[in-house]
């Protein structure tokens, strides 16, 4: 009998962060034969393209984002704007929800997956589709920040009543971090807590990517607390690179010893102010390690070169690299030379850490980042979190010791994290851990469904 299918629509977030993972599922339900409406910003398309794997089973849907006061004109996506006007955006997408009822009333897909969108359950529901949140953070964050139990508990330096016993807390410095999602913001329609609790109480499941064996107590709260069922789709476990390594970093790095080199990268949307950016390098310079550094140039600055401490290029030459561009982080991660991993701890950078040999070195920036952190170091106890001060800030010396205590051969923590490293690397990798998931996944929208094993 053949495999039923199914036709989906995808809605996310108009931020690169949102639609990447987005496209991932996409690709995920195209490789097992479904069909896949992709919503997104009409100029973003191109920069998308070259992420479809299954151009004929995936199609883009382009999505006019209407102008709204304060906004600047063209802009689309997180990435041309500031932080500030994010409120913004989200008022412009809630204007293209008729175009959106157009569309859906058209392609009349089975289920749609969304985020931010609160009013997407509603109009699904209308329409006969199944509406699932997909959430591209994890769920320990989650449950911390957007859990209806929040409502009654303000204090966000305080878990909301209920969660989970474990090592996830928050500190002073940190509040605003938080307090950002919770209040609203001056021209917001609705706050973004609300657009989650809206959304997810009124959705038929709740996705994360991840699995029980990492998030299992987290996702069973939120289950809980929204009283819907969590389909977990898997570890993000990337795909292995098919291309190589830039020929000039690859020269680079075989210069040096296995497991020697310290990388350090804060992702694609980080930009430090220029005295955290020069205590990162200084940092990493104190530690006597061979070091590379990609970095975003700090603000107020056009390249990294101009950040730099005065002296900084010449004490560190032929063992020290700041580098402003992109990199191909997987396979430097992956390189023999390379024993420590300096991040930020964005969701798509753990993943390609915990797959790989690197010492974790953990220094959030920010949201979800700071959970992720407390959760590697804490939970999971595979990294080591850089001291900040009262005021959230990070020096030279705190970036240093923390690099030393996983990479120094005599370290009792760097033993006991490279130890819990390996038995969670090898676990996630284990054959077929990761589509027995995805099987499961699917098995449970077939039932969401109600399908008979439609044949195509």
């Amino acid at each position: 009998m053949a495999r039923s299918t199914f036709h989906v629509v995808m809605y996310p977030w108009f931020a690169i962060g949102h639609i990447t993972p987005f496209l991932h599922l996409a690709n995920k339900l195209a490789k097992r034969g479904n069909k896949v409406s992709f919503f997104c910003p009409t100029r973003a398309e191109s920069k998308l393209k070259h992420l479809n794997c299954h151009p004929t089973l995936i199609s883009f849907v382009p999505v006019v984002v209407p102008h709204v006061e304060g906004l600047p004109h063209g802009a689309e996506t997180t990435g041309d704007i500031s932080v500030a006007l994010g409120s913004l955006l989200m008022n412009a997408m809630d204007l293209t929800q008729t175009h959106i009822e157009l569309a859906l009333r058209h392609l009349k897909p089975d289920i749609v997956f969304f985020d931010i969108i609160h009013w997407m359950p509603a109009l699904a529901s209308r329409l006969g589709i199944k509406s699932i949140h997909y959430s591209v953070v994890n769920s320990a964050y989650f449950g911390y920040v957007f859990a209806p139990a929040r409502k009654y508990s303000t204090d966000l330096l305080q878990p909301p009543p209920g969660f989970p016993p474990s090592t996830i807390k928050i500190y002073a410095h940190e509040l605003q971090d938080f307090t950002v999602f919770t209040a609203k913001k001056k021209g917001e329609r609705v706050s973004l807590q609300d657009r989650i609790l809206i959304g997810m109480s009124g959705c038929d499941a709740i996705t994360f990517r991840t699995c029980r064996e990492l998030e299992g107590l987290y996702c069973d709260y939120i289950g809980n607390q929204f009283r819907k069922p969590v389909l977990l789709l898997g570890p993000a476990v990337p795909v292995p690179p098919t291309t190589v390594l830039e020929d000039r970093w690859a020269k680079w790095l075989s210069g040096f010893k296995a497991g020697s080199v310290v990388y350090c990268a804060f992702g694609s949307e980080c930009t430090l102010k220029k005295e955290q950016f020069q205590q990162v390098i200084l940092g990493l310079e104190l530690t006597g390690l061979p070091f590379f550094a990609a970095l975003k140039p700090p603000f107020g600055t056009e390249t990294v070169e101009e950040a730099l401490p005065e002296g900084f290029e010449e004490r560190v030459e032929g063992r020290g690299v700041v580098h402003g561009g992109w990199v191909q982080q997987q396979l430097i991660l992956g390189h023999s030379s390379v024993g420590c991993f300096v991040t930020h701890c964005g969701y798509g950078s753990l993943s390609e850490a915990l797959v790989n040999e690197c010492q974790l070195v953990l220094l959030p920036h920010g949201g979800d980042q700071i959970l992720n952190a407390r959760m590697m170091s804490g939970d999971l106890k595979v990294g080591v979190e850089v001291e900040k001060g009262e005021e959230g800030l990070f020096t030279k010396e705190s970036v240093c010791k923390a690099v030393k205590s996983v990479m120094d051969q005599d370290s009792e923590i760097g033993t006991e994290l490279r130890g819990n490293h390996a038995n969670w690397r090898d676990f996630l990798l284990s054959k077929g851990f990761e589509a027995s998931y995805f099987d499961g996944f699917i098995h449970k929208l077939e039932d969401m469904l109600g399908t008979d094993q439609r044949e195509q």
